[in-house]
């Protein structure tokens, strides 16, 4: 059963879109299925729970949130990309 990874970033489309796309390469080259979806930062007090994973394009902190959260900006960066996407993939892949 896949993963499921919720992107969020400030509109929900852009950035989300190319972190999403980079978790799922990484994720696939490392034999894992992984299935992203994407919101918007303010959109996750809602959407925030249900997912094994939360990744961020900026600093996020809810304390009704149980999910665990990554702050993934690096993917955008590309400073710190490969660790980040490691944590990523150690984060999901029990």
């Amino acid at each position: 059963m896949a993963k499921r990874i919720l992107v969020a970033c400030g509109n929900g489309v852009a950035t989300s879109t190319v972190v999403a796309s980079k978790i799922r390469d990484y994720c696939k080259s490392k034999g894992l299925d992984v299935q992203t979806n994407q919101c918007r930062m303010i959109e996750l007090h809602d959407k925030g729970d249900g997912y094994d994973l939360i990744v961020t394009s900026g600093k996020f902190s809810d304390p009704d949130i149980k999910t665990p959260v990554i702050m993934g900006i690096s993917l955008l960066t590309g400073i710190g990309a490969d660790k980040t996407l490691e944590q990523i993939y150690q984060a999901v892949k029990d």
